[in-house]
């Protein structure tokens, strides 16, 4: 049987590699990876290998992505540079957790036949990616709206606040590297570290200049000092965002939007937009770093309503309806936090500004927000939330709650929401669980807005000053509950397998003489005092069953100290 590679030579169905240009043969549909990872289908290709959509045999066939890392490389240098890239990405994919980055699994080391393969494993996520909708629009006369773009913006720079918080910088923002997720809607932003690059033919440069700098990025989108000295910063990833908007805007790649010659974009020419955003595009497209903005954060700020620019377009778009926030912000109106699980249909809002901006996490005071009564009142409704079976039983997955954002009309909310923002990033509680919890407290609490998406308008003011007083008291509640940080920073990403760990372990005399019977007894007699009248056999699985998780897990790692 013969196989052909890309550039259709034909070799043997069982050659690895091509005998004509060494680039590495796909792998077959049903071959089975490290005894675990069954290839359904190839999804794309490139000069480092290729990707594949495969299904995990030990976690009941549940699909996920297979990343190929097999270089076309000659010199040993060359071949040592590209195995770095590939465990840098490794490594940057195990430290982010993000509703809008693929979750990591493991990285592999395999060898077929005579050469040895590596891959990454992680979530599947199912979509298009932005330049494969262009291209769909533009074979139908369209593009991007103005009104689109802002909204994308919108839902991509709060996770760039997030990547740049933990020092990672991505290099490599294009159409192609964001995939607008079907569940949801939500933009996702994949292919971290430069492991999955193009032959430069194609637009990919992969070089070593300046010393040991690599350069990496795509051709048109990358800015100045990545391209010719190998050197990054937080605003080089704004520069190639920028870049992208404008493509998806214009339908046109980036050398036809720049004028190499006179070293400027042709606005005015190719590029049409409102004032407002033109002016936030051009500072994020600034030729010196320090010209432009310092964070996705201040992008954010300036970046215009929808209200102030062209008209919209009268194509309906998979883009969800836009409300206007105070000091000219467009916000997205709804959307949705989608991890391994299936969409609900009731909305329920979580403000943008508690997204992991990038800021430190040292330096902003610990401002606690008390009050005996409030969480008296709290408490009292907490036991509406519904769900799951406690750990004792098996625990279904739940799906996870949309969270459309909102902004302060007030500077007094502002300055509260920036307080709960730095107490939740300085407890290293992740994100996604925080807010989740603090919707379903806050419609708890509010039953007769039946999830109705909370709004920038000056009637919402009230609500959303509530909304951040069940925010400070529930942080209250985490702080008194003294988990280390490795059980905060886990909060929910508890599961049943977590406990059946614990019990094993309580088996085998791993725990000393403290047995499962005493986990439970001492995990829920502090948990009662947390939240006396929470109704322990119906604790929601992904709000205070994970709190329960956490505090066992803190239990646990106690008996193994004291072994």
């Amino acid at each position: 049987m013969q196989v052909y590679c890309s550039k259709q030579h034909a070799n043997n169905g069982s050659n690895r590699f091509c005998i004509h240009c060494g680039e590495p043969m796909p792998l077959g549909v049903g071959q089975v990876v490290d005894n675990r990872y069954r290839i359904i289908h190839q999804l794309g290709q490139g000069g480092f290998g290729r990707t594949y959509l495969a299904e995990d045999i030990k976690k009941a066939n549940q699909t996920c992505v297979l990343k190929e890392f097999a270089p076309q490389i000659e010199q040993q240098q060359d071949l040592q540079k590209a195995q770095e890239l590939f465990e840098r990405e490794a490594n940057v994919l195990k430290k982010l957790q993000h509703p809008q980055i693929p979750r990591f699994h493991t990285s592999l080391q395999v060898k077929i036949g005579s050469k040895d393969l590596f891959l990454l494993v992680q979530d599947y996520v199912e979509g298009d990616n932005f330049y494969q909708i262009l291209e769909k629009r533009q074979s139908q006369g369209k593009t991007f709206t103005e009104e689109e773009i802002i909204t994308l913006l919108e839902q991509i720079l709060p996770v760039l606040s997030y990547i740049h918080s933990l020092d990672v910088v991505h290099r490599d923002i294009s159409p192609d590297n964001l995939i607008w997720r079907r569940a949801d809607n939500l933009p996702v932003l994949i292919d971290f570290g430069g492991v999955k690059q193009l032959p430069a033919s194609q637009g990919f440069w992969f070089t070593k200049l300046a010393g040991n700098n690599t350069l990496l990025g795509k051709k048109g989108y990358a800015p100045e000092e990545q391209i010719r000295q190998g050197q990054v910063f937080i605003n080089s990833d704004l520069y190639s965002l920028a870049v992208t908007a404008l493509v998806l805007l214009t339908g046109k790649e980036p050398q036809k939007l720049y004028d190499t010659y006179q070293g400027i974009w042709r606005w005015g020419k190719e590029i049409n937009v409102s004032i407002k955003l033109e002016s936030v595009l051009k500072k994020m497209l600034a030729y010196k770093p320090s010209d432009r903005y310092q964070n996705a954060t201040q992008v954010l700020q300036d970046l215009p309503s929808t209200s102030v620019t062209k008209a919209p377009s009268t194509h309906l778009t998979k883009i969800k309806t836009m409300v206007v926030a105070p000091g000219g912000k467009a916000i997205a109106a709804v959307s949705k936090i989608h991890h391994r699980t299936k969409a609900v249909s009731q909305k329920l809002p979580m403000p943008m500004w508690l997204r992991p901006f990038a800021v430190s996490l040292g330096g902003t005071a610990l401002v606690i927000l008390t009050g005996a009564g409030t969480w008296a009142l709290v408490t009292s409704v907490v036991r509406s939330v519904s769900s799951i079976t406690p750990p004792s039983i098996s625990l279904p997955q739940i799906p996870s709650l949309p969270n459309p954002f909102a902004k302060p009309v007030s500077d007094k909310n502002k300055n509260t929401s920036s307080e709960v923002l730095s107490r939740r990033q300085q407890l290293e509680i992740p994100e996604g669980f925080f807010t989740q919890t603090v919707d379903s407290l806050f419609y708890a609490q509010k039953p007769e807005l039946k999830g109705r998406s909370l709004t920038s308008k000056p009637e919402d003011a009230g609500l959303r000053d509530e909304w951040y007083v069940v925010a400070g008291d529930f942080l209250n509640k985490i702080e008194q509950a003294n988990l280390s940080t490795a059980a905060r920073q886990k909060l929910g990403n508890y599961t049943q397998k977590d406990y059946e760990k614990w019990r094993r372990q309580a088996r085998s005399g791993q725990l000393g003489n403290y047995t499962i019977s005493q986990i439970n007894k001492d995990t829920n007699e502090k948990f009662d005092r947390l939240f006396p009248g929470q109704q322990r056999g119906k604790l929601n699985q992904q709000t205070f069953g994970q709190i329960w998780y956490a505090i066992a897990s803190d239990q646990v790692s106690k008996a193994k100290s004291k072994k």
